[in-house]
């Protein structure tokens, strides 16, 4: 008789090694870390924060969101802007200090791919961040068109003006009524 092989299931992912992944919170050296700006890198200085939630709107600790990004130029080069990783704290918080990047000139809006791991999640969820202040190139982006226009809000990061700067507010809801849209890859 034979035997049919299935695919194993994935193994979950978590609980973190924090020492790993981010030992900055534990006082160690990042391997990748959340100020991806130098002070002197061009364009326009910002902040994302956010909040990561589960399905019941609870924020989640010991997650790991990442960023990927091109610089101010709308290029994915040495020096620019770039990877960036944080781990979420007690009350599910995150942030990245980096510079707003550009357009890749290819149809999309400025816009960063972020990814995130939290424990129980047999697989990371991807998905994009897009800019409050660039309505115009939003609604010319591909990527956005795809998206029903009831659910598009959920992948744009809101703008506000700070005493410290400028930040951009993306909040990510796994799963629930506010889920954040997430790409397959």
């Amino acid at each position: 008789m034979s035997q049919t092989l299935k695919q194993t299931p994935s193994q979950t992912v978590g609980p973190y090694f924090a020492y790993a992944w981010t030992p900055e919170l534990y006082g160690r050296r990042p391997l990748a870390t959340n100020r991806l700006a130098a002070r002197d890198m061009p364009g326009e200085h910002i902040r994302i924060e956010g909040i990561v939630h589960d399905g019941e709107g609870t924020p989640i600790r010991d997650c790991v969101v990442e960023i990927w990004q091109a610089g101010a130029d709308g290029k994915h080069a040495p020096g620019a802007a770039g990877f960036g990783r944080c781990g979420t704290d007690d009350a599910g918080r995150y942030f990245f200090d980096t510079v707003k990047p550009g357009s890749h000139g290819d149809g999309h809006a400025p816009h960063i791919a972020v990814t995130v791991f939290a424990r129980g999640m047999l697989s990371h969820a991807f998905t994009r961040l897009h800019f409050s202040d660039e309505a115009a190139a939003n609604a010319e982006d591909p990527v956005l068109a795809t998206v029903p226009d009831d659910r598009r809000d959920t992948l744009i990061a809101q703008r506000a003006e700070t005493p410290g700067g400028v930040v951009y507010r993306f909040d990510i809801h796994l799963q629930g009524e506010r889920e954040t849209v997430f790409f397959d890859c």
